[in-house]
């Protein structure tokens, strides 16, 4: 009984969740990049030159990972995979395998990553002043689908977490301004389109911009005390009259290709940066 007790408390002292050397004052030197679908991270890891890295995933799974130098730096691409459970071979879009692939990767690699940015497209809004290609900074996160009318669940479904009220997200305000990129909270959701109830809870929730992973990987951050910064590109306009598939279709190679110009400029800023400098 005595081992057996004796070992448990071993397990939760070793993956419980700790500052990160950055988070305590040091540059950053590890940045992971979540990106969930494959036409949006190939590009970028041959630029960077990444190599397949075998170590962050077990075989059975569809995430993968791609791993090397950059800079002054090391950089750890994840995405999504392809589906094999409902034998589309789409990639696996949405919350559930965005937040156990960021989670299982911090994991794995515990202690040693400093960062991890969310990197893709997203939807915008016009009101909020999107525009097609459009580079954002997420300053905090939310649900716009997760509706639970009951007290105490109602603030948990939205789910808001913020630079101000979240110790594990990042303030983007020094890099939005070094980039001339645009700032706002990402809304997530797991549809494509958007219900007008859904467009309510996002106006309420001062979204600017909505997709369908970012929130869920900011929670697996927060789980395992590891800083989160999203950098969304604009496909789609969410307030307009154009239907949503129509948009993103037409615009995911020009926003593709914005995000990969986007991303090399945010390494170059954060690598060797402290977590409190980018605050």
């Amino acid at each position: 009984m005595f081992f057996n007790s004796l070992a448990h408390l071993l397990i939760l002292l070793l993956t419980a969740p700790h500052a990160t050397e950055a988070q305590n004052g040091s540059p950053i030197q590890h940045v992971v990049v979540a990106v969930a679908m494959e036409a949006e991270a190939m590009p970028f890891v041959e630029h960077l030159g990444l190599t397949k890295d075998e170590g962050v995933f077990e075989s059975h799974l569809p995430f993968l990972a791609f791993s090397g130098n950059y800079k002054d730096g090391k950089v750890t691409v994840i995405t999504n995979g392809k589906d094999s459970v409902y034998q589309t071979g789409v990639d696996n879009v949405g919350t559930v395998p965005a937040a156990m692939a960021a989670y299982l990767a911090l994991h794995k690699l515990q202690h040693k990553v400093d960062l991890l940015i969310n990197a893709g497209t997203a939807g915008g809004f016009q009101s909020k002043g999107a525009a097609i290609g459009d580079v954002f900074l997420t300053t905090g996160v939310v649900h716009h689908d997760r509706r639970i009318h009951i007290p105490g669940f109602d603030s948990y479904g939205i789910g808001k977490m913020d630079h101000t009220s979240s110790e594990t997200i990042v303030s983007p305000n020094n890099l939005a301004r070094s980039l001339n990129f645009k700032q706002g909270v990402v809304s997530t959701g797991n549809s494509l389109d958007k219900t007008d109830v859904c467009v309510k809870t996002m106006l309420e929730n001062n979204a600017s911009i909505k997709d369908m992973e970012a929130a869920a990987i900011a929670w697996s951050c927060a789980l395992l005390n590891t800083p989160f910064l999203g950098v969304k590109v604009v496909t789609d306009i969410v307030d307009s009259d154009v239907p949503t598939q129509e948009d993103f279709v037409a615009n995911l190679a020009a926003a593709s290709k914005s995000l990969q110009e986007a991303l090399p400029l945010v390494l170059e800023a954060v690598l060797g940066k402290s977590y409190t400098e980018l605050r």
